[in-house]
């Protein structure tokens, strides 16, 4: 490694960019996972409507284009050095475009998008899910394939993109005529960038971003030919699946000067899971930023979930496919920055000695559910709420309360994740952005009796990235070498009457937790259908 094009011994590096919700970042990484450098630029969404957010898609690659050559510039190296170039993106957000010509016929449709929820809901109350069920419970009963019972239980999510592309097929004219005309092409984020990296030559998504969009078989590996029939969405505009690591092509000459090999392409919970080193079953990850995402390694099978956890593709390297079980709570740093607002604190660096300066919350509970509440409680009518308000209560006892919320709901999470997959848990590594917190930090440790290590950088999903395109070109040899290059993780151990292993919650929080729980059945089923 590191022979350059032009015949000299150069020292090499691995370029990975990372497109998520509210920001967009691109790293330039040498052999040791160090940034050598850096530039990052916002995600900006857009509200047409109410419940409609978007994306604009060349704003999207213009905002590509100028964080991979400001991270190069950054690191004071030349394009010609970079040995390939890794793709992270947020998932279950996409758009259609022309084949011919690559124009996209609408804005990107965001996972967080609500436009197709009466949609959801009907769909999940109708009689053609009930029977869906009744048969594969059945079919279930007869053969025990895990399968059917995974579609005896499925629901439809607005997360997913199943139900925003019928939408987009039904509302769109031009999306219609080009579908009929074999000449549309759908795709997420990753699909899209892929599309126009390589000047149209490339229609591709990985198997970690596939599955994530609600309309993939994640037993059979392929678009499921099954719910497609039955949303009627056409499987001809849909991209090839390809590997995680894969040599997807080179970026077209003209956009960077040099071409660039396209290593890998990545969702960013499983890229995270991958920089996270969480090579083994039973490893666990949780990234806390805008929600919180906690996923668990379950090996070479998909894990079939009863609580509302979803079995993902982790990522598929030549042969190997590693599954996870995903459980996500949605209004983590939603809160945070709520409290923000509302002027509670004005810096978030403030919030956790703030929570440690007063002792308990003062019988303050807050129940973190702008967007609902997931699983395993599963209920998108809960409403967000403080309880137990008093004329003692000041902002540190509030913004303790917040705090304390974020890890009750990792602890619910964390005890699905046990009680379902019945997996001995041999890691937890936490990353994103609340991770920093060390209040967050050391009750999640206390509540979950074991230790939880925070790494020293929180851009997992960048790092995952190019770990996955630095193996396909030999920049890193093995996995055992990218555990080595981890960097120094700070750890956080249970402290109190806590034991190792699951549900030994320290003492002086058992009564605390049963009230915030009776607050969390309060919140719920709180919004009537209208």
């Amino acid at each position: 490694m590191g022979t350059q094009r032009n015949g000299f011994k150069k020292e090499s590096f691995i370029l990975s960019v990372d497109v998520g919700t509210t920001s967009m970042k691109c790293h330039v990484y040498d052999k040791e996972a160090k940034i050598r450098g850096s530039c990052a630029t916002k995600v900006v969404p857009l509200y047409p409507e109410v419940g409609h957010v978007e994306m604009d898609p060349d704003d999207l690659w213009k905002g590509f284009i100028s964080v991979v050559k400001g991270a190069v510039q950054d690191a004071g190296v030349q394009m010609r050095q970079i040995e390939a170039l890794g793709i992270s993106t947020q998932r279950g957000t996409f758009t259609t475009w022309d084949r011919k010509t690559g124009v996209p016929f609408h804005n990107f449709i965001s996972w967080q998008d609500q436009r197709t929820a009466d949609l959801v809901k009907s769909w999940n109350r109708s009689c053609t899910m009930k029977a869906i069920h009744s048969v594969m419970k059945m079919v279930y009963f007869l053969t025990r394939q895990k399968r059917s019972l995974a579609a005896s239980l499925i629901v439809f999510s607005t997360q997913h993109v199943t139900f925003r592309l019928v939408w987009a097929l039904t509302h769109y004219k031009q999306v219609r005529q080009a579908v009929d005309e074999g000449n549309c092409c759908f795709g997420t984020i990753d699909t899209w960038l892929l599309f126009k990296l390589t000047k149209g030559q490339v229609h591709a998504t990985d198997y970690s971003n596939a599955s994530a969009t609600g309309i993939f078989d994640s037993y059979q590996m392929c678009w499921s030919g099954f719910l497609s029939s039955l949303v009627s969405l056409p499987l001809s505009i849909f991209p090839k699946v390809e590997n995680t690591g894969f040599d997807f092509g080179s970026t077209d000459q003209s956009i960077f000067g040099v071409s660039i090999p396209i290593m890998s392409v990545m969702a960013d919970q499983q890229a995270a899971m991958f920089g996270e080193c969480c090579f083994d079953v039973g490893d666990v990850k949780i990234t806390m930023g805008t929600g919180t995402f906690m996923d668990i390694n379950t090996g070479s099978k998909p894990h079939t979930s009863v609580a509302g956890l979803y079995p993902i593709v982790g990522w598929k390297i030549g042969s190997e496919v590693v599954y996870l079980a995903e459980g996500n709570a949605a209004d983590t740093g939603t809160a945070i920055r709520w409290a923000q607002k509302l002027e509670l604190f004005s810096d978030v660096t403030e919030t956790s000695a703030m929570a440690y300066s007063v002792s308990d919350s003062d019988g303050v509970c807050f129940v973190p559910s702008f967007s609902g509440l997931q699983a395993p409680l599963n209920d998108p009518k809960a409403c967000a709420s403080l309880m137990g308000l008093k004329p003692s209560t000041t902002k540190s006892h509030l913004v303790r309360a917040i705090l304390e919320s974020v890890a009750f709901r990792n602890k619910q999470l964390y005890e699905t994740m046990l009680r379902e997959t019945r997996i001995p848990i041999t890691k937890i590594r936490v990353d994103g952005g609340v991770s920093s917190n060390d209040f967050v930090m050391q009750l999640t440790a206390d509540l979950f009796g074991r230790k939880v290590a925070r790494p020293q950088h929180n851009e997992m999903s960048c790092l995952g990235a190019a770990f996955v395109a630095g193996l396909g070109v030999g920049f890193w040899r093995s996995r055992e070498e990218l555990k080595k290059l981890q960097s120094t993780d700070t750890m956080f151990l249970p402290q109190c009457a806590a034991k190792e292993g699951a549900g030994s919650t320290s003492r002086e929080y058992i009564p605390i937790l049963q009230s915030w729980e009776r607050a969390l059945r309060r919140s719920m089923n709180w919004y009537k259908q209208p």
